[in-house]
């Protein structure tokens, strides 16, 4: 009377049989996931890594610099120097560049996937009604279970923590794309509409301009999320900063986990600051 009956659990059940499943598409879609490896990694992380390591140091800092003055000003562009400096000078550059690649792929695969599914979303209320529990539990599922499906269905290494990202950071820019279409004034939409504009017009001229602030506001979060997803994902195989901070729990360095945490607070913070920018409105930037 006091134990939950053992005869009503079906938890184990459940269990195999996505692990049954999961083998399934391992032996049936070999090369699908194949095909992903290549794509992800030859055609997209490998080369924007290579790109990001052949521009010198003080190159790769002065663009960035350069950015964070164009969206934020002065005090955003001489706090990102002093924090890309810092970078270098606890000696996490190379280490820094291959994390900041990592982000931009995964960032933007998911921008990719979801602002369509974003878009319909908006356009389509019962697609929205059975997409929204589905990411609230992508939300909060623990982001340590994406990482045992992306490392079986595609081993070790950084196409896994790619996918893995991916997967974990797609929610915000899917749910802030749906509202940010969604808050359009409909008295514009109607007046577009009355000036002949067509559907598709009305989406790339109307619709997304007038909801750009909310969509970037969910790029940032997409952005940040696939930052704290990338340190998780160096427990399997990815080499980023995090594995500087796995490497002092491992053989207890408190000052090297120590280090590799403070490198990737200066990455997010630089990262947040400038993809923040971009989500305000021009005068509220020139102020």
């Amino acid at each position: 009377m006091i134990d939950f009956p053992e005869t009503w659990e079906f938890g184990r059940t459940i269990s195999r049989a996505m692990d049954s499943g999961l083998d399934w598409i391992i032996i049936n879609f070999d090369p699908f996931f194949d095909a992903i490896t290549i794509f992800v990694l030859r055609g997209i992380l490998l080369p924007l890594e290579k790109f990001l390591l052949w521009i010198p140091w003080w190159g790769v800092i002065g663009v960035v610099v350069l950015i964070a003055f164009k969206i934020n000003g002065r005090k955003i562009a001489f706090g990102t120097a002093l924090g890309m400096m810092l970078l270098g000078g606890i000696g996490l550059w190379d280490l820094a560049m291959s994390t900041l690649a990592i982000v931009l792929a995964s960032t933007l695969l998911a921008i990719g996937l979801g602002m369509p599914l974003g878009i319909f979303g908006a356009k389509n209320d019962r697609f929205d009604g059975v997409m929204r529990p589905i990411l609230d539990g992508m939300q909060t599922m623990p982001s340590f279970v994406y990482l045992i499906p992306a490392l079986m269905l595609l081993g070790l290494g950084k196409v896994p923590a790619v996918m893995a990202t991916v997967i974990y950071s797609i929610p915000p820019i899917i749910r802030l794309t749906n509202l940010g279409i969604r808050q359009v004034d409909p008295e514009v939409i109607e007046a577009a509409r009355a000036f002949g504009s067509t559907g598709k017009q009305i989406l790339l001229k109307v619709q997304i301009p007038m909801a750009k602030p909310t969509i970037m506001a969910g790029v940032n979060q997409t952005i940040m999320m696939a930052l704290a997803m990338v340190v998780i994902a160096s427990m399997i195989g990815a080499k980023t900063i995090g594995t500087e901070v796995l490497n002092g729990i491992a053989r207890l360095e408190v000052g090297r986990g120590f280090i590799g945490g403070v490198g990737i607070v200066i990455m997010a913070i630089i990262i947040d600051r400038i993809s923040q920018g971009l989500a305000k409105p021009r005068r509220v930037r020139s102020e």
